[in-house]
């Protein structure tokens, strides 16, 4: 079957609560998009959706050019990795990535053909003899994703697939999923997760869901740089949300002017301005607030300052001090214009 994935006005219910609301939604051919979103956003349900697992109450999925909204799971062609790997333990590694292909009836050459394909392209050749109590968790998310491309699905479904490893296989297993992802350019990824840097890593889309409801979609480097509501802001990354009012040459903020593009914001609008810490720096620059130091937090290889600005909390995330500030101390903190972003009133929630 071929690629690509179509949400067309899907919503889905249960016992009368909608979870997920006239999702419209394209995956194109080939491209790893990634759901991302709080827990009870949807978008493990529209996943599920896909597999069918759960029937829409409204809509069609479409896969490649078939509507595939009252087929089985079985018939949809589609690979799936799930966050507990789900590995058969009584099975040898070999014959976990053999399942799919024996429920199917692929002949036994062509089963020994594609099990020693996917596990020298899952990098677990050495361990096709041993089950899976024998190997580490990382080996074990190896094995359930060979398991799904065996059957050369046009469609790869992954359901929090790193969520249960810790930080140096996570992110090892990004990188092999990278790969994996650049050696098969013609399979479709549906990548679920409420981990923003799984999101923005790997990616070539980003859907965000909030309240069983599609919010925005973008490349990861659009909905960081130029986010379109309050929301995406603070979940793609972190952010400042500053309230402030459009005047003739900017906005102002807690009684300071800032100069910053504003667009087509009617003067006199209260809007939100959005300013990511990373780009606030400490002392003189352009567009500076004065407020006083509440707390500093060390992270290795920056500060970060909360700043207390008529009120509201700012925040600036800066390389190693070798000398921090203290909670109490004045500071002046500075954004250039270029690096803020105006959310217009409204939006400012998703």
């Amino acid at each position: 079957m071929s690629g690509g994935i179509r949400f067309d006005r899907v919503s889905v219910a249960y016992e009368g609560t909608t979870v997920l609301d006239s999702l419209d939604l394209t995956v194109e051919p080939g491209e790893v998009m990634a759901l991302l979103g709080p827990s009870g956003s949807g978008k493990t349900t529209a996943l599920r959706a896909v597999a069918g697992f759960v029937r829409p109450a409204a809509g069609r999925v479409f896969i490649g050019d078939r509507d595939v909204t009252g087929l089985p799971p079985y018939r949809r062609g589609i690979g799936m990795v799930v966050q507990q790997y789900a590995l058969f333990p009584h099975m040898r590694v070999e014959d976990n990535v053999a399942f799919g292909l024996r429920a199917r009836g692929v002949s036994k050459g062509e089963i020994r053909e594609r099990v020693a394909e996917t596990l020298e392209m899952t990098g677990m050749s050495a361990y096709a003899r041993r089950h899976p109590r024998e190997l580490s968790g990382g080996q074990q998310q190896r094995v359930a994703i060979a398991r799904a491309l065996a059957i050369r699905p046009g469609v790869l479904l992954l359901d929090e697939p790193l969520s249960a490893l810790d930080t140096r296989l996570r992110s090892g297993m990004l990188a092999e999923l990278a790969r994996l992802h650049r050696e098969l350019p013609d399979v479709s990824i549906l990548y679920v997760t409420h981990d923003q840097v799984e999101a923005l890593t790997l990616a070539d889309r980003i859907a965000v869901l909030d309240k069983a409801r599609l919010r925005d979609v973008g490349t990861p480097r659009e909905l960081y740089r130029a986010p379109r509501t309050g929301f995406t802001a603070a979940f793609v990354g972190e952010a400042n949300l500053l309230p402030v009012r459009v005047v003739a040459d900017g906005v102002t903020f807690a009684g300071t002017e800032l100069k910053v593009p504003t667009g087509d914001a009617a003067e006199g609008a209260g809007a939100t301005l959005c300013v990511r810490p990373h780009l606030v720096g400490l002392g003189a620059g352009p567009n500076v607030l004065n407020g006083r130091l509440a707390e500093v937090q060390w992270r290795g290889a920056t500060h970060r300052l909360h700043v207390d600005v008529g009120g509201h909390r700012v925040m600036a995330d800066l390389r190693e001090l070798r000398t921090a500030p203290a909670p109490g101390d004045l500071v002046d903190l500075h954004f250039a214009p270029e690096d803020a972003v105006l959310l217009a009133a409204g939006v400012t929630d998703g």
